[in-house]
C-alpha cells in the first residue's frame, strides 16, 4: 500500500511553520524501495532549501555502520565478539577506572576485568560520555582533557572507564573504540573501510568523514533552541581535521543515502544484489545481547543542557543488540517487537522495524539533543506511517 505522500509532507510543513526545526528531511523505505522521500524548510534563513542534495551531520547515526564493519570482521573470524579488546587493541588496556576523587585528584584504578568486543557493541564495557556522566564530566573539568567533539585522540585514550564492564548499559565512546579496532584489525583507515565495505556496496553516494567545500555548502548548520523556544544559527562545528575518523559520530551524508542503509537492515544484510552481512549476522544484531545487564531506570540525565536534554527512561521493554537499541514489545499503532533504532544528537532519529518490514528517519540539525518539537514530529510520522500502511 502506497504512502499518501501529501499527508507527510503537512507534518513536515508544519514543524517548519511552528518553528519544531528549520528544516528537515525524512525518508520512509520498505525492503523493496524508498516509500517516502520529503524535505521541508531552508538550510538557514531566506537560503537555499532543505532538498535532497542537503547535507547532515549523522552524528551518533553512525554508530550503525560502525557496528556493522566490527560484525564484517567478526564474521571473517579476524576477531570474536567475546575477545577482550585489549588482546587485540593493546591500547585499549591501558584504561583503567575512575573510582571517584580526593578533592580535585581523580582516583584511578584498574578494571575488575578487561571489556570485550561485544560489550562494546551493547555499550555496557563502563566507558560513558562527558555530556552524560558526571564524574567523567568532572574529570574533563579538573584536567583539562579533551572530549570527543575535539577530534582529538586524547579524547579517547586519555580518559579512564566509568566503571567495571557489564555492570550496567551506559552511554559512551564505544563506538569510537569500535571504530579505532577495525581500524587496527583491518589494516585500512575507517574512511577507506568504510567506502570498501558498506558506502560503496550499498551505492551510499555523499556520505564521507570529510565534506568536500562543496558537500559544506550543502550543509545544514547547527541550530540551538532558544530560551523562548526559537532557534538560533551557531557557530558549532565537528573538528574539519580529526586525528581519528569517529566511528561514533563521524559520518556526514544525505538523507536519501541513509536510507540505502536501512533498507539494506530490512533486507537481511543485502541491497542491490551486494551483501554486506550474512542474514545471521542481522538477526544477531537486532537480538538482546545485554545477556541480563540492565538499562539505567533513569534514563538519560543530562551533564551538558547545551547539548542533551534529559531523556526519560523508555515506556515499553527495551535493550540494546549489537550496535543496536532495541525494543521488546510492539508500540501501539508503531513499531513492532524487535525493531532497531538509535539517533544523533543533533537530533536525527531512524528506525528498522524488520518484523513489519519498514523503517525510517528523521533528519536536522537542531540541539540540545531530544527536542521536544522535533521528537513530537518525528512520532507524528511514525504513526502516520503506520496507520496508511495498516499495520496495527
Amino acid at each position: 500500500m502506497p504512502l499518501d505522500a501529501g499527508s507527510l509532507d503537512a507534518i513536515l510543513a508544519v514543524a517548519v511553520a511552528e518553528g519544531a526545526v528549520p528544516g528537515l528531511a525524512v525518508v520512509i523505505t520498505d525492503r523493496d524501495g524508498m516509500l517516502y522521500s520529503g524535505t521541508a524548510g531552508t538550510l538557514r534563513a531566506g537560503g537555499n532549501p532543505v532538498d535532497a542534495s542537503t547535507m547532515f551531520r549523522y552524528a551518533s547515526c553512525t554508530k550503525a555502520l560502525a557496528s556493522v564493519a566490527a560484525l564484517q570482521l567478526v564474521e571473517q573470524g579476524r576477531m570474536s565478539l567475546d575477545d577482550e579488546v585489549a588482546t587485540i587493541f593493546p591500547e585499549f588496556g591501558k584504561l583503567q577506572v575512575l573510582d571517584g576523587f580526593d578533592g580535585d585528584t581523580p582516583i584511578l584504578r584498574p578494571p575488575a576485568r578487561s571489556p570485550l568486543v561485544r560489550e562494546l557493541l551493547t555499550h555496557s564495557s563502563g566507558l560513558t560520555y562527558f555530556f552524560t556522566n558526571p564524574e567523567v564530566a568532572k574529570f574533563h573539568a579538573v584536567t583539562g582533557t579533551v572530549d570527543v567533539l575535539s577530534g582529538e585522540k586524547a579524547a579517547l585514550t586519555e580518559v579512564p572507564l566509568a566503571r567495571d564492564p557489564g555492570i550496567i548499559w551506559d552511554y559512551g565512546t564505544n563506538t569510537d573504540w569500535l571504530g579505532l579496532l577495525v581500524e587496527h584489525v583491518s589494516g585500512q583507515s575507517l574512511d577507506a573501510y568504510f567506502a570498501e565495505n558498506i558506502l560503496g556496496p550499498l551505492g551510499m553516494t555523499d556520505v564521507t568523514f570529510a565534506p568536500t567545500a562543496e558537500q559544506r555548502d550543502r550543509l545544514m548548520p547547527v541550530y540551538a533552541r532558544t530560551p523562548d523556544g526559537g532557534l538560533v544559527e551557531t557557530p558549532l562545528e565537528l573538528a574539519a581535521e580529526p586525528e581519528w575518523f569517529s566511528g561514533g559520530h563521524g559520518l556526514y551524508g544525505t538523507a536519501d543515502a541513509y536510507a540505502r542503509f536501512i533498507r539494506a537492515m530490512l533486507r537481511g544484510g543485502e541491497l542491490d544484489g551486494a551483501r554486506i552481512l550474512t542474514e545471521e549476522s542481522v538477526a544477531l544484531a537486532f537480538s538482546d545481547q545485554l545477556g541480563g545487564v540492565p538499562m539505567p531506570t533513569e534514563g538519560i540525565v543530562s551533564t551538558v543542557p547545551e547539548l542533551l536534554n534529559d531523556v526519560p527512561p523508555f515506556p515499553f521493554a527495551e535493550s540494546w543488540g549489537l550496535g543496536f537499541h532495541l525494543v521488546l514489545e510492539d508500540v501501539p499503532g508503531a513499531r513492532r517487537a524487535g525493531t532497531g533504532d538509535w539517533a544523533g544528537i543533533f537530533n536525527l532519529y531512524y528506525w528498522i522495524d524488520r518484523s513489519s518490514g519498514v523503517g525510517g528517519m528523521i533528519l536536522t540539525q537542531v540541539l540540545p539533543f531530544f527536542d521536544a518539537g522535533v521528537v513530537n514530529t518525528s512520532l507524528m510520522i511514525e504513526g502516520t506511517v503506520y496507520a496508511q500502511l495498516g499495520i496495527a
